[in-house]
Formats: C-alpha cells, sequence, structure tokens
C-alpha cells in the first residue's frame, strides 16, 4: 500500500499558501453564475413554448433537463467546496449563504454532508470510506453500465435516492450520501415524532424549494418547475454516477491520493454535465483540499511539470475502461 504524500514534498511553503488563498469573488461568481444558467433556461423554455410546435417543446424540455440537472451537480459542488472552507474566504458566506443557496436547494444538509465527507477524505478507498459503496464493483461490464445508466435516466435511482433521503430526515435511516443503509433504532416514537423530525431537517429544502417555486410563479410560469423535479430525478442522477465513477473507481487501494484518485480531462460538455467547477481535477483536490476550485487548473499544471502526474484520461476513456470486462 502506497504511503500518504506529504504535500511539503510537491509544493514550497511559499506556493502552498498561494495555492490555498481563498477569495470572496471567485466564490461569489460561482453562485451567481450557476443560479444565472438555472433563471436563464428557464426563461429561455417560457420564451420559446408558445413558438415551436409539439416536437420542439419536447426537444426544448429534454434540453431544459440537461442543463438544470448538470447545474443541481454544480450546487452540489459547491456545497461540496464549501465543506472544506474554500469556497469563500468569509466564513458566513461559506457555511450559511451555500447551505441556503446551494445544498437546500437540492435537499441536501452542508454540514451533515461536512461531517461526511471528512471521513472519506480520511479513509479514502478503504473498507472504512463512507463512499466507497458509490464505486464498488468497478470494472464492469457494457451491459451492466448500460443497466445503471437506464435505471438513473429512467427515475428509478432518483426516486430511491427521494425515498432514502424522507428516511434520513425522518431520522429512521442514518444520514449518507452513499449506497449504505445504517437503520436507527426507534423505539418509544410516536408517529408525530416523525413529522415534527421531517420538518427540522427538510424544512430549508422545503423553502428554498418554495422559492423557486414561487419565482416561477411570480413569472407566470409556475408549470415550469416540474422541469427542476425532473431534472433532479433523471439526468442529475447519471451525472452524480459518472462524476463518482470518474473521482475513485478501478482505483487500486492506497494511501496516496497521486494513486486512489483519478484526475479527468473535461472539455465544454463534461464541463457543463458532470464535471462544473473544476471538480475534475480530483486527484489534485485530494492532496490538498483546501486549495479553491479557481486554482486547481494551477495547481495541476504544476504537479505535470514536476513529473508527479500524467496527462488524465478523457471522461469518455474512464468509462470505456470501467466497463471492459466479460459478462
Amino acid at each position: 500500500m502506497n504511503t500518504r504524500v506529504a504535500i511539503s514534498d510537491l509544493f514550497t511553503r511559499d506556493e502552498i499558501s498561494e495555492l490555498t488563498s481563498k477569495s470572496d469573488l471567485h466564490g461569489g461568481w460561482a453562485v451567481f453564475s450557476t443560479w444565472a444558467v438555472i433563471g436563464g433556461t428557464f426563461a429561455a423554455v417560457a420564451s420559446f413554448w408558445d413558438y415551436v410546435p409539439a416536437w420542439g417543446k419536447l426537444l426544448l424540455c429534454i434540453a431544459a433537463l440537461i442543463i438544470l440537472a448538470g447545474r443541481q451537480l454544480a450546487l452540489a459542488i459547491l456545497m461540496h467546496d464549501a465543506s472544506h472552507q474554500s469556497l469563500f474566504k468569509t466564513k458566513w458566506l461559506n457555511d450559511t449563504l451555500t447551505d441556503w443557496l446551494c445544498a437546500r436547494p437540492i435537499w441536501n444538509d452542508l454540514h451533515k454532508y461536512r461531517a461526511h465527507h471528512i471521513r472519506h477524505h480520511s479513509k479514502t478507498s478503504t473498507v472504512d470510506d463512507p463512499d466507497l459503496t458509490l464505486v464498488s464493483g468497478f470494472p464492469t461490464s457494457k451491459k451492466s453500465l448500460m443497466r445503471k445508466f437506464i435505471r438513473d435516466l429512467s427515475g428509478l435511482t432518483g426516486i430511491k435516492f427521494a425515498i432514502g433521503r424522507v428516511l434520513m430526515d425522518i431520522e429512521k435511516m442514518e444520514w449518507t450520501v452513499s449506497n449504505d443503509r445504517r437503520w436507527i433504532p426507534q423505539d418509544g416514537r410516536h408517529w408525530s415524532d416523525y413529522a415534527k423530525t421531517f420538518i427540522k431537517n427538510s424544512g430549508g429544502a422545503i423553502a428554498t424549494n418554495a422559492a423557486i417555486f414561487g419565482a416561477l410563479w411570480a413569472s407566470g410560469h409556475p408549470k415550469l418547475y416540474a422541469l427542476w423535479i425532473l431534472a433532479y430525478l433523471t439526468p442529475f442522477p447519471l451525472f452524480l454516477r459518472v462524476r463518482s465513477m470518474a473521482e475513485h473507481a478501478g482505483m487500486p487501494t492506497s494511501n496516496s491520493a497521486l494513486t486512489n484518485t483519478r484526475t479527468t480531462k473535461a472539455g465544454y460538455l463534461a464541463r457543463a454535465l458532470v464535471a462544473p467547477i473544476h471538480v475534475n481535477y480530483h486527484k489534485e483536490h485530494h492532496l490538498m483540499a483546501a486549495v479553491p476550485y479557481f486554482k486547481l487548473p494551477k495547481m495541476h499544471q504544476m504537479l505535470r511539470e514536476r513529473g508527479h502526474v500524467e496527462e488524465p484520461p478523457t471522461y469518455w476513456q474512464v468509462l470505456h475502461e470501467l466497463s471492459n470486462q466479460a459478462d
């Protein structure tokens, strides 16, 4: 098993200080631009809806679902970065604003996620990694991978996730973002306790989604909220799966982020759908989680120039590598 690499062996003290310096401006732009695309997508559908035929409406909805799901993943990545205190320099912006503008709208919780995700970083690729079930079973066959993708796009994965989220928010099941199920004893609980607990844990998600619905209602297009829900239940789980696969699936068990984590080359399409906010620079992120998203490309280039990392594969190459097993 490879030993954990010391970051001081890769960068000087001054380089580490420069790479880990945070910016409220860059954090604010990431959040604003993500919501601008979401708002622009709703506006585009509303503007063109009455001027296209039935088949055009179908294409418009499909395009909107894909774009919205990509931005829902962007919100998840912004929450992820905030969990490492790297999105904003100002603590309130990082912990409170990001929780309400990024985590809650996608039915998540920054503070619960942070506690879970820190364990992933400290136990990456080991049996104690809480995210291990997200990438176990790879490599697999192309047929098996396609079955997974079909479940995602059909909504089965999304519905399963939603049921799991309800069970976690009523505190019948332990909170997680992985596929693990750990049941919590329910001795002595009254039925009313479940409702109170659900409101306590899901209140933020309900409030922020009510705000999205209210904004669409005020603009005269409340039905467009259905696109937000459908995107969350269909393309979003697929994009999450591809992102998780690219980061750790098929990597050897190791104590070193240089070998247990994968960086992936992302073009414009990948950045729009499965690799927003430079999340594809995942090896760099695991080496030094305090580096903000906008400095990860520079960190990658420095590691390349010093011979510590090789040219990364594309997402298509990773998917091919992870689905090359015989049935």
